[in-house]
């Protein structure tokens, strides 16, 4: 894991001494609302519908115990008890007090976590595989390339006031569980025929109002001119990038209005001038960032536990989650757990009130207790994921059992990783602001009504994803079952799509019809499941039945009572 230097450790430090200052100055009527406004985004600080917001950056997904433990007091201390886990791997506090917040910061900072960047328009975001760096199947570790890209974006200045928000995903893995098609700029590590590393670069994807499969702008950009490659994009973005209605202004909006190869002629014409210049990496950097990311020490076993297999023959319920929570590992005698964030009816009593159960959310509990399993079981880490869960991603063999009965008390070894409940579902007209519509209510009544695991899991491999506005913070435009919140004269209505996908063979999905209303939602859900059940052919996904049968036999059951 990257540790911050005296260097770094000091700006973070220095950043929370100035917006404490400058929120001081507000409160006394010193600046104006306004100019407040863009200093409080730049560090994180959102006013929504009950209360202010602030988002924390966890780079990549790397979270350490240490920093879950200050999550733990924080949320404590200065919130109602609870943080939520978003689709970009970061975290967020719902009830800060303005006035409070450079305390927040400054104790963030004693555990090198801050929020610089994860609002306003410049680079927010570097996000990547939850199972990077465990994944045999990899080119490499994609960590410490995301780790170079977070340090060359953040507080640069020329990109500190893009026309929009711009986030980049990274992955080394064929299965593509950034979404990297679905970012401004994706990435991926890859080998050209010469067996060389290197990076496929996209450009150009995006959701929300305009939903955009990304691009490719360059088959192979050499390892030492990434930084240099992708300053070229940003620059040309931030020059011909429309500043007139924000609405129109993402990089998806530019590269569609001109065309990707005109784009890449840009692209290509600054890098000329700029790819030998001060930002070509060195093989020293390169191997300074690597050497943080090093295997951990890692005990060697010649084949599998033998407990462990006894485990999976004699105890099923044990067996059910080891098949759908867990993940292969490369090295023998471990494996990657995942945690699924999922509040359930039947154990959110001793978890969190009614008001505050959405996916993604922790207590500060949970938070604790997962500190002390990640030391005890996974070398002080964990990650958070894209899809609102978290991994323990060096489990031994031979602990895994053990972790599971801790989880199982916790509330957070549902086996659904993967089913049509481990949906995707932003917390909606319940906390944001922009929201049009509830979701916290309808993801439980669906969470309700499917609650049958034998059936969630003959329909298999089912990704729901559900956003409470055209915004698209669940990316519900990529997912196999998107729902859209929608409002109609004050009252919450749903809008279904069917056939996207996020990974490698990604897709938009289409539009059913027109919106359901709240109360019909898991029925309408279960009519586009019979209709799946009944036409899918032998081991098919919902995915690869509707990429054969398209919209017309889910649209016809859907609608068929209608007049």
């Amino acid at each position: 894991m990257y540790v911050y230097n005296e260097r770094e450790q000091q700006l973070i430090e220095e950043r929370v001494e100035q917006y404490r200052d400058q929120t001081r100055r507000y409160l006394a009527g010193e600046i104006p609302e306004d100019e407040f406004r863009i200093l409080r985004l730049h560090n994180g600080l959102y006013i929504q519908r009950h209360a202010p917001m602030l988002r924390i950056a966890i780079h990549y997904g790397l979270l350490s115990s240490k920093q879950l433990r200050k999550l733990a007091d924080v949320s404590r201390t200065y919130d109602k008890g609870y943080v939520h886990f978003t689709t970009r791997q970061n975290v967020q506090f719902n009830w800060p007090k303005l006035e409070q917040v450079p305390d927040i910061l400054g104790e963030l900072a004693t555990v090198q976590m801050h929020a610089i960047q994860t609002s306003g328009s410049c680079v927010r975001s570097v996000s990547s595989d939850q199972f990077a760096g465990v994944v045999a199947s990899e080119v490499e570790d994609p960590r410490p390339w995301c780790e170079m890209i977070r340090q060359w974006a953040t507080l640069h200045p020329e990109f500190t006031y893009l026309p929009r928000k711009f986030k980049i995903a990274v992955t080394a893995a064929d299965e593509d569980r950034a979404a990297t098609q679905v970012h401004d700029i994706g990435i991926r590590i890859v080998r050209n025929e010469s067996g060389e590393v290197g990076f496929e670069v996209l450009v150009g994807g995006g959701l929300g109002r305009t939903p955009v499969i990304g691009k490719q702008i360059r088959p192979f950009v050499e390892q030492k001119e990434i930084l240099s490659y992708i300053e070229s994009i940003l620059r040309i973005y931030n020059m011909y990038g429309r500043r007139d209605n924000k609405f129109k202004s993402r990089i998806k909006i530019l590269v569609n209005a001109i065309g990707i190869d005109k784009f890449r002629e840009l692209v290509e014409a600054d890098w000329e001038h700029t790819r030998n210049s001060e930002l070509r990496l060195t093989d020293s950097e390169i191997n300074r960032v690597k050497s943080y990311f090093k295997p951990p020490a890692y005990e060697h076993f010649d084949g599998s536990d033998a407990g462990f297999e006894n485990k999976l023959k004699t105890d099923p319920e044990f067996a059910r989650w080891v098949e759908r929570n867990t993940f292969n590992h490369k090295v023998p005698g471990y494996i990657a757990v995942t945690l699924a964030l999922r509040v359930h009816s039947e154990n959110s009593n001793n978890l969190l009130g009614s008001r505050f159960k959405a996916t993604g959310n922790l207590s500060e509990s949970q938070l604790d207790a997962i500190a002390d399993l990640a030391d005890r079981y996974s070398f002080g880490e964990v990650r958070s994921t894209h899809e609102q869960n978290m991994v323990m991603a060096d489990v031994k063999q031979s602990d895994v059992y053990s972790l599971w009965k801790a989880l199982t008390e916790l509330g957070l070894a549902r086996p659904i990783i993967g089913t049509l409940t481990d949906m995707i579902c932003c917390p909606g007209l319940d906390f944001c602001s922009l929201a049009n519509a509830e979701t916290l209510g309808v993801a439980q009544q669906i969470d309700e009504r499917f609650d049958d695991l034998d059936y969630l899991y003959d329909i298999g491999e089912l990704k729901l994803k559900m956003s409470g506005c055209i915004n698209a913070c669940a990316h519900h435009h990529v997912g196999h079952i998107g729902i859209l919140g929608v409002d109609k004269n004050d009252e919450s209505y749903y809008q279904f799509t069917l056939g996207g996908s996020a990974t490698k063979d990604a897709s938009l999905g289409k539009v059913l019809g027109r919106s359901i209303p709240k109360e019909k939602v898991a029925d309408t859900l279960e009519k586009i499941l019979s209709v799946y059940i009944e036409i899918r052919q032998e081991d098919e996904r919902f995915i690869d039945t509707y990429r054969r049968v398209g919209n017309a036999p889910f649209k016809e059951r859907v609608y068929a009572t209608d007049h």
